[in-house]
């Protein structure tokens, strides 16, 4: 019977954990595989931006392929964001009506769609696995949660979150994503800042009339996309950005003639 150690690498496929893989693969680590866990919007689409899933699949996976590492990509067999928002209430005050969108600091969407299949991969596991975490040098309060389970590479090779992100620039492995926004998440996700909402708004409209379509359901058990705004409120913000965007364009080539 084999005491060898399994290590596998927990990857979302940004800048810290892509440099947490690249540092096992340069200093010689022992290292299985890349775990992914891909949380879906419907059955069809994923919960990634477009520009992070097709950098993930056709560029950051193929490149740890042809250096010798696989990614075991995981999802949810039951859940998606879809189903969770539509899921009818059984009981409670709110019962008959649909659960709607996820509340900011409670995410169901992460415990329904992301937790289950990363247990099951888990307990599959065997007793010992040793866990890369992509967790930086600069991250001192969360470097004392590990344990000896759970290891930083970055920590281990004094990689700073900067550091992390110029070692993945060097590698052609930074997702595009920075270009527009400095965390990684899913594009329906509440917490998501303004620039997110923006970029998505200006380059996935089909997305974002998918968002539009889910807020125009009735009997939804809240109707508040965020803390304080409906996604439809959202929509008509940007849409008054650019109504007075042009109003200024105008005015300004008036000005020129």
């Amino acid at each position: 019977m084999s005491d060898k150690v399994m290590h596998i690498a927990s990857c979302s496929f940004g800048k810290d954990s892509v440099a947490t893989v690249l540092l096992a693969i340069e200093h010689g680590e022992p290292l299985d595989e890349i775990v992914y866990c891909e949380v879906m919007f419907d059955e069809r689409i994923s919960g990634e931006i477009p520009e992070h899933i097709d950098f993930i699949y056709n560029t950051a996976i193929p490149y740890f392929e042809k250096h010798g590492v696989k990614t075991r990509v995981l999802r949810s067999e039951k859940h998606t964001y879809v189903s969770s928002f539509t899921r009818q209430i059984q009981r409670g005050k709110h019962a008959g009506k649909i659960k709607s969108f996820p509340l900011c600091g409670m995410c169901c969407i992460q415990r329904d769609c992301k937790l289950p299949p990363l247990e099951r991969y888990k307990r599959s596991l065997p007793s010992g696995t040793i866990s890369y975490i992509g967790i930086a040098k600069d991250e001192q309060e969360r470097l004392l949660r590990l344990n000896s389970q759970k290891v930083s590479l970055l920590d281990k090779y004094g990689y700073t979150e900067m550091e992390a992100r110029v070692l993945c620039d060097r590698h052609g492995l930074l997702s595009p994503i920075y270009e527009f926004t400095d965390r990684g998440g899913c594009w329906f996700c509440p917490n998501a800042k303004e620039k997110e909402l923006r970029h998505l708004y200006d380059h996935h409209p089909d997305l974002w009339q998918r968002m539009l379509d889910l807020q125009a359901l009735p009997n939804k058990c809240t109707e508040l996309f965020n803390r304080t705004m409906r996604f439809s409120d959202i929509d008509f913000n940007f849409r008054m950005d650019d109504a007075q965007m042009d109003i200024f364009e105008f005015i300004e080539k008036e000005k020129q003639q």
